[in-house]
């Protein structure tokens, strides 16, 4: 694994999340129009432990996601975490597979003089989740899904979504 360190994508980034993606590593899934939907971060932003390893950055599906939210999604999932030992059990796996990975970063150069953190980071899951029955949001369950890891929550996300990118091509003006 490797981080592109491009700065055309950063900077793509940057705009998207509206703050500088100081812990960029890649893209890890462009939408058809060719821009960034979710980013490889590394583990440590600005000296400290960022447990966010598949961000999602795509606009649309930022707000898309937060509109599931708002509509008390996450409730109900915590629910079927609660009642489906099969469905927590597959939550709890994809939460050990981005342990697995995000623990990986630790080798690049880039992040080799922050190894204190390494220890704490291998104690939660996605976005720093440390109670895997518990449900953060539900961007970082999509974003973990949209990279191939089997994220049962990440996976109601994308069906109810529907449409997962916008039609407008919207970031084409953040160039």
């Amino acid at each position: 694994m490797e981080c592109t360190g491009d700065k055309v994508l950063r900077e793509i980034v940057s705009k998207q999340i509206g703050r500088d993606a100081k812990n960029f590593c890649k893209v890890a899934v462009f939408c058809s129009h060719g821009f960034p939907q979710v980013i490889k971060s590394l583990p440590v932003r600005d000296g400290k432990p960022f447990p966010t390893l598949n961000y999602l950055t795509c606009p649309y599906l930022v707000k898309e996601v937060s509109r599931l939210e708002e509509k008390g999604m996450i409730k109900e999932v915590e629910k079927i975490i609660e009642e489906d030992e099969e469905f927590k059990e597959k939550l709890f796996q994809a939460h050990r597979k981005v342990i697995e990975e995000r623990d990986s970063y630790f080798e690049l150069d880039e992040i080799s003089e922050f190894k204190q953190w390494r220890e704490k980071l291998k104690n939660v899951g996605t976005g720093g989740i440390s109670n895997f029955s518990k449900v953060k949001c539900l961007h970082l369950h999509l974003a973990d899904f949209l990279v191939g890891i089997k994220n049962p929550v990440g996976k109601l996300v994308y069906e109810r979504l529907g449409e997962i990118e916008c039609k407008d091509k919207y970031c084409e003006g953040l160039k």
